[in-house]
């Protein structure tokens, strides 16, 4: 969705610019990149089960999006979970689980 100074859904202020979605709430874009960050761990995945066991548990957690590069063993995160919790949910996989730092 396009949102065009002056139109309907608009506001500008001289520090931000709030942008109205579905329902009347309204998400300012630079508070959520503020709270969302995204994270890089390793995870001792050695084949596609060991992915699917991380792609489950980040699922079941929720709040997330991720990729996976298996060959490299690694886990990038996008979310707004402490990076403990994150730390603790990968872990449920039974893999050794390290955090590298931001991406």
């Amino acid at each position: 969705m396009a949102l065009k100074p002056g139109g309907p859904g608009f506001t500008s202020q001289a520090s931000a610019q709030t942008y109205h979605v579905t329902m009347g709430s309204s998400v300012n874009p630079w508070e959520l990149q503020e709270k969302t960050r995204k994270h890089e761990f390793s995870v001792d995945m050695t084949c596609e089960g060991c992915s699917n066991a991380v792609s489950r548990v980040l699922n079941k957690l929720g709040g997330v999006e991720f990729d996976i590069d298996l060959p490299n063993k690694k886990v990038c995160i996008n979310s707004e979970h402490s990076v403990d919790l994150l730390l603790e949910t990968l872990g449920k996989t039974g893999k050794a689980v390290s955090y590298l730092g931001p991406k």
